[in-house]
């Protein structure tokens, strides 16, 4: 379908706003099956020149889209603000069925509009909706100015190149905002499947004897094997401390955590040869023996378990991964929900990071 768009040089956002409801009432004249989706307002900060990429990263999110996207297009020396409005809807509504319409807003401004940024964007989000703030290249001073627009904030801690002010600064938005942290997703799957490992009553109490966790993962995605860590410690109740980081080829941060009965060895081993981003494998092995290994493999996880008497069984639990696109349309999705794990186990990873 095409879209119905509005641009306008050295304007307001004001402006941007009365524009954007002619072109959603011009369609919804031209066609009543055409309605304004209304689920979340999405605003995202991105700097000007990579503005391409991120508008190519938003269009792989599918129907997870945000009913109304805001687009600041930053260049620090822009003194004038120019906008773009657009309305698009993903098929024209046969008689007697509804089209959803989802707007776009596009407003690109300089260092100079950056002090009163919330007065930009506050007449352009649809009242009554969540708004979900996000900002791929940085910029924490724009996230800050703008959470009291904001019920959550998505990131990737990832992104960050020091994993360890990385979760620092997801901890500092927590106590704000509700986090979705796309590192945090990317584990979802291992988790998924770590629990499933130990479901059944008679499994359950092994919980208690794990020993030793081994997690193997892409030499940038530290912070998400320290994710997944926080996650075990702070579901099963481990006292944690801050863990050692052993530079080299192969980068490792180990340490203990300590249960009612035992201790836990953990130890993080980044893997230089992995291609594909993300965790590459998860070891467990509890005190009486049983090891349980998941492995990354084409078409899923490549599982194999050995009983505390030697016996071994190995198996294929198919399911392809999302995807980069993927993750950040659940992300986007997730801001809709709570998610009351995560804070615990982001705790539990700066806990162990200090």
């Amino acid at each position: 379908m095409s879209d119905a768009v509005w641009s306008e040089e050295r304007t307001t956002p004001e402006a941007a706003a009365d524009a954007l409801r002619e072109l959603v009432h011009e369609r919804h004249t031209e066609n009543g099956g055409y309605s304004p989706a209304r689920t979340i307002n999405m605003v995202a900060f991105v700097d000007r020149q990579y503005s391409g990429e991120v508008a190519n990263r938003l269009r792989g999110v599918g129907r997870y889209h945000a009913s109304r996207l805001i687009v600041l297009a930053y260049e620090p020396r822009r003194e004038h603000i120019d906008a773009r409005v657009s309305v698009s809807a993903d098929e024209e509504p046969a008689p007697g069925e509804i089209s959803l319409l989802h707007e776009s807003v596009v407003i690109e401004l300089g260092k100079k509009h950056m002090e009163h940024i919330a007065t930009v964007v506050d007449p352009l989000v649809v009242t009554d909706l969540p708004t979900l703030l996000w900002s791929p290249h940085g910029h924490h001073d724009a996230i800050e100015a703008l959470a009291p627009l904001g019920q959550a904030v998505l990131l990737d801690s990832v992104e960050d190149p020091v994993w360890r002010e990385a979760l620092d600064w997801a901890g500092t938005l927590s106590g704000r905002l509700y986090v979705v942290d796309l590192a945090w997703l990317r584990s979802t799957p291992w988790r998924e499947r770590i629990a499933g490992a130990f479901a059944r009553p008679q499994r359950s109490s092994e919980l208690d004897t794990i020993a030793r966790v081994t997690i193997r993962h892409h030499p940038q995605f530290t912070v998400t094997a320290m994710l997944l860590v926080g996650w075990l410690a702070s579901r099963l109740g481990w006292q944690v401390e801050p863990l050692a980081v052993h530079a080299g080829t192969r980068a490792v941060v180990s340490g203990n955590a300590h249960a009612r009965r035992q201790d836990i060895s953990l130890s993080l081993q980044s893997m230089p040869d992995q291609q594909v981003p993300g965790l590459a494998g998860v070891t467990l092995e509890t005190a009486s023996g049983r090891l349980l290994t998941l492995d990354r493999g084409p078409g899923g996880l490549e599982a194999e378990e050995r009983t505390p008497h030697g016996d071994a069984r190995r198996w294929m639990i198919l399911g392809a991964s999302r995807g980069e696109g993927g993750i950040l349309g659940e992300g986007i999705r997730q801001a809709l929900l709570r998610d009351p794990t995560y804070a615990p186990a982001l705790r539990a990873a700066t806990a162990m990071a200090a």
